[in-house]
Order: C-alpha cells, then sequence, then structure tokens
C-alpha cells in the first residue's frame, strides 16, 4: 500500500507540475482505522492551468511516453477525483487497507 501511496503521490504531482502553475502543494495524510488498517488521503493542488488537458478516457498508445498517470491512480486508488481550471486544480484520491483476516478465540 505505501509503494502504491508513493507512485500515486508521484503520478499526481508530476501531473501538477506539467500541466499546471504555481504554487504546487503534495499534502499526504495517514490515519490508523479502528480494528486495524491504514487509511491514506493525498491530495496534489495547483495555481490552474490556462487550458485544462481534457482527461483521457483511453489508454496511450504502449509506445508512448506519458499518458499513463491517470490510468494508475486509478488502477491503484479505493477512490479519487480530479477538478481543473484556470484558477487553480485538485486531485485527490484515497487508499484504504484492512487486515484481511481476523483470528477469532472461542
Amino acid at each position: 500500500m505505501l509503494a502504491d501511496a508513493r507512485l500515486i503521490g508521484s503520478e499526481l504531482a508530476t501531473n501538477s507540475f506539467v500541466s499546471g502553475s504555481p504554487p504546487l502543494v503534495l499534502c499526504v495524510d495517514r490515519r490508523s482505522l479502528t480494528g486495524g488498517g491504514l487509511e491514506i488521503e493525498i491530495t496534489v493542488t495547483d495555481g490552474g492551468c490556462p487550458r485544462p488537458a481534457p482527461v483521457p478516457t483511453t489508454a496511450p498508445d504502449e509506445q508512448a511516453e506519458s499518458g499513463r498517470g491517470l490510468f494508475i491512480v486509478d488502477a491503484l486508488a479505493d477512490a479519487w477525483s480530479l477538478t481543473t481550471g484556470t484558477n487553480g486544480s485538485r486531485a485527490w484520491c484515497r487508499l484504504t487497507h484492512r487486515p484481511c483476516c481476523s483470528s477469532a478465540s472461542a
């Protein structure tokens, strides 16, 4: 999960750096869940972009050097959103890890 969070954070920050304008702000919040588990929220904001890039609906060509970032976020995050505009952009996602097994004692 932490490797996924690092990858998503990198992808969102890179998108913001390439497409947005200053200031770029990356926030990572980590919460322990009741009963075990962990939740991580990642938010990246920037000053916006003059021409918001369209959100891709199809994966890029296998040889393409870019264009996979949001597909990676979609595949790894439990929930995510992207809002772009000329006055500011915000990308947000949540990853949740819950223990897979609990041992019950009788």
